[in-house]
């Protein structure tokens, strides 16, 4: 029996396997996205805005309308500091960023239908939990299409929404600004600043 050429295949088999295991490995992060962490934080900071802006007297009674348009700056300064991510050769509308989007709106989108038919039935007050509950359900279904390292922690995320979307729906009206703010403020910038911290590889 030749052993050099038996050590010489058994050589070849390990050198392409990892070869596989590499190529593998590079195609699953080519498939995923990393959340920059300086987003979260700007969102946080949108939603810490508004609890501000809604718990004054004066404002209290244009609560929906306050939190409505943090949501669209929160999203807009979101995409923005999403699209401005300096990685080579990204792009926000194809590839992992394009996933990562797209697994977020069906929740979102409910969420705007529901605030809507809410809002005509005059049942406002159920409002703040559907948000929480809906973006948690977004959150967490996105981060299915995050890097390895941040899929734990954007389902923490996700998760701790939907449990403040349940706290909601249970608390009287006068804590659901600081609900909303404890979600959309400081959730957002906890986490924002733990994904600013997440090495990728």
């Amino acid at each position: 029996m030749d052993t050099s050429r038996s050590n010489n295949t058994v050589a070849l088999q390990s050198h392409a396997l990892g070869t596989l295991n590499y190529i593998r490995a590079s195609i699953e992060a080519a498939g995923a996205y990393a959340v920059p962490g300086i987003a979260g934080i700007a969102m946080g900071g949108v939603g810490v805005l508004a609890t501000v802006l809604t718990s004054v007297p004066a404002l209290a009674a244009y609560w929906l309308q306050i939190w409505l348009l943090a949501a669209i700056a929160a999203s807009a300064l979101g995409v923005l500091l999403v699209a401005r991510q300096p990685t080579p050769g990204f792009t926000l509308y194809r590839g992992p960023a394009r996933k990562f989007v797209l697994s977020l709106c069906p929740a979102l989108l409910a969420g705007g239908v529901l605030t809507m038919i809410l809002w005509e039935r005059a049942q406002t007050p159920l409002v703040p939990g559907v948000w929480l509950l809906l973006y948690g359900c977004a959150v967490l279904s996105a981060s299915m299409m995050t890097v390895t390292q941040m899929v734990r922690p954007i389902a923490t995320m996700g998760g701790l929404f939907v449990a403040c979307g349940l706290l909601a729906f249970a608390l009287p009206t006068g804590w659901h600004n600081f609900i909303l703010g404890l979600g959309f403020g400081a959730l957002h910038l906890i986490f924002g600043a733990l994904l600013g911290r997440t090495r990728v590889e």
